[in-house]
């Protein structure tokens, strides 16, 4: 399995505009975060996770020339502003609507931002066309099963998403944009290889994790190792590196790992 992290940013990204703090002027390149999303390749199947409106730059900077099927874990803007650039997927699909597994929420969402996308097909070549579906409790693949559980953001739920690969039995828990992890999905990401955790900031948020809960969410989980995503301009890694506990490290964009 490879996991390729294209933003680790909140929807402010960083640089933040009109922001000289020493994150925002930072010639570290990993504290120049788009906005969040993920692609896991899973036994060959490419699988996209959101699309940040840095969506294109992000799949030219990261060559990433394939997407199977399409998971938008929530509807607000920093994660769904970017789908109507899968229309090039579609294109390559043979002009095929792109499956996308989504909530309640999402799909409401989808239709409302991009209504022309809602199709069997394009409506014109070129042009994005989906086919909504709701993201079940476990969607069974050639390649490996992926098991989704809801997890709060404010007044919606997101999708935790839990990846393991049948050729090579790894686990991969992307659990981002949440508040607190719930029993339910801590028991859901028990035995993951690599856990990814929204870690927004130091001070508490009433929507995303901070520091320090995602720090305790990683302990109860007990994974190898964990990464903090969904950084704000507050986080710098040569400060907050080494303050970390054991086993949680801080994403970046570019990052891949190979399970």
């Amino acid at each position: 399995m490879e996991v390729i992290f294209m933003g680790t940013g909140t929807s402010q990204g960083v640089p933040m505009i009109a922001c000289d703090c020493a994150v925002c002027r930072s010639v570290d390149p990993r504290d120049q975060r788009t906005r969040s999303c993920l692609h896991v390749v899973m036994d060959g199947l490419h699988i996209q996770i959101d699309a940040a409106p840095e969506f294109r730059l992000q799949c030219l900077r990261e060559k990433i020339s394939w997407v199977d099927f399409f998971i938008l874990t929530h509807g607000h803007a920093d994660h769904i502003n970017g789908m109507d650039d899968l229309r090039r997927f579609c294109d390559l699909l043979g002009g095929s609507a792109l499956t996308v597994y989504t909530t309640e929420e999402g799909a409401s969402r989808t239709q409302a931002v991009f209504p022309y996308t809602i199709a069997d097909r394009p409506i014109s070549a070129g042009y994005a066309a989906f086919k909504l579906q709701l993201m079940p409790a476990v969607l069974e693949l050639p390649q490996g099963t992926i098991r989704s559980t809801r997890l709060p953001h404010g007044g919606i739920n997101t999708l935790g998403l839990i990846f393991e690969e049948k050729s090579s039995g790894k686990k991969f828990v992307y659990y981002n944009d949440c508040k607190q992890v719930p029993p339910a999905a801590v028991a859901l990401a028990r035995g993951a290889d690599v856990v990814v955790l929204d870690g927004l900031r130091v001070e508490p948020h009433p929507t995303h994790m901070n520091i320090e809960e995602a720090c305790a969410a990683a302990a109860e989980i007990g994974a190898p190792l964990s990464y903090l995503t969904h950084l704000t301009h507050r986080i710098g890694h040569v400060e907050w590196s080494p303050k970390l506990p054991s086993g949680v490290q801080l994403a970046y964009d570019g990052l891949r790992l190979s399970l």
